[in-house]
């Protein structure tokens, strides 16, 4: 059974596991500290989840409010040995249901060339792409996806 619940503070090296499973392909070691810091904020367990199947975290991802109209996908990733089976998309669908619930208008995000056909599949259109934005050979590629109103 697959479960979504709010991330706790000892889940960091959980999600840094995962995190390593996608490293060097999907994101470059230099982004390692970035995540390890951002794991460590408070608000953490407010606005990340962690996805859990047979009591092992498989996947994490947050939402944050950008603007009055506007959420962002921040970190989500999913175990590399896992990929395609359905998890990334449970993930993001969840995400973007949160944001309507939250009133927002859109989603953004920022992710690199290896994962722009799946976000495209789920609806988001490319905004902008910097070669090599996240480091060699992955550049960065931002998306957005507009979003009908909550009911």
């Amino acid at each position: 059974m697959t479960i979504f619940r709010p991330y706790h503070h000892n889940d960091a090296d959980h999600c840094l596991r995962v995190f390593d499973s996608n490293t060097p392909r999907y994101f470059g070691p230099h982004e390692r500290d970035g995540f390890v810091g951002f794991l460590q904020e408070p608000q953490r367990a407010h606005d990340y989840v962690v996805v859990e199947r047979d009591d092992q975290i498989i996947a994490c991802g947050g939402l944050a409010s950008l603007d009055e109209e506007t959420a962002g996908f921040v970190w989500g990733m999913v175990d590399q040995g896992l990929h395609r089976q359905g998890v990334g998309k449970a993930l993001a669908l969840a995400r973007i249901e949160q944001a309507q619930a939250m009133g927002k208008r859109r989603v953004t995000l920022n992710t690199s060339q290896h994962v722009q056909a799946f976000y495209a599949g789920l609806g988001f259109a490319v905004v902008n792409v910097v070669a090599d934005g996240h480091g060699p050979g992955l550049d960065a590629v931002e998306m957005s996806l507009n979003l009908p109103p909550h009911r």
